[in-house]
């Protein structure tokens, strides 16, 4: 099993053992410092004799949309939630998940969706201001400015 971190950062890991036991550091000392086996010590430094200690990313599984369809995507968002048949104009994962579905064919998880929202597109979750009909501008604003201060004065006394 593959342990956890970047590429970059179990390369890292690996140098440093590598490096300590050059340093003279027993193999076994350097294994349980690092949390590792003594044969994984072992295999690093025969990976680096044979400069191979490089860092190889995991790949994961291929994407299923096309950089072309990644790139269009943020086009069909913008023209609104109501060009696509809603009766608002309020983006949900489960919404952006619909029409890639009936754009590109590809059926992703919500949630997955959320991560194609965050990470490659950069969009930011979003909830819509909602404010009571019953709203009183004129009366919030005489509340703060009459009974907040009384409010803070019968708490310090």
């Amino acid at each position: 099993m593959r342990p956890h971190g970047s590429a970059e950062e179990l390369e890292r890991r690996r140098r440093q053992a590598v490096e300590s036991v050059g340093k003279g550091i027993a193999q076994a000392t350097v294994a349980t410092v690092m949390g590792v086996t003594s044969n994984s010590v072992s295999r690093w430094m025969k990976m680096a004799q044979a400069g191979q200690l490089a860092a190889k990313p995991h790949p994961g599984p291929p994407r299923l949309m096309s950089t072309t369809q990644e790139q269009e995507l943020p086009r069909l968002l913008q023209r609104g939630a109501r060009a696509h048949g809603w009766s608002n104009d309020l983006w949900t994962a489960a919404r952006v998940r619909e029409v890639i579905q009936r754009h590109f064919g590809i059926d992703y998880h919500v949630e997955h969706v959320r991560h194609i929202l965050k990470d490659r597109l950069n969009w930011s979750s979003q909830r819509p201001e909602q404010r009571a009909y019953e709203r009183d501008e004129g009366e919030i604003e005489r509340w703060k400015q009459v009974e907040l201060p009384r409010i803070k004065k019968q708490r310090h006394a």
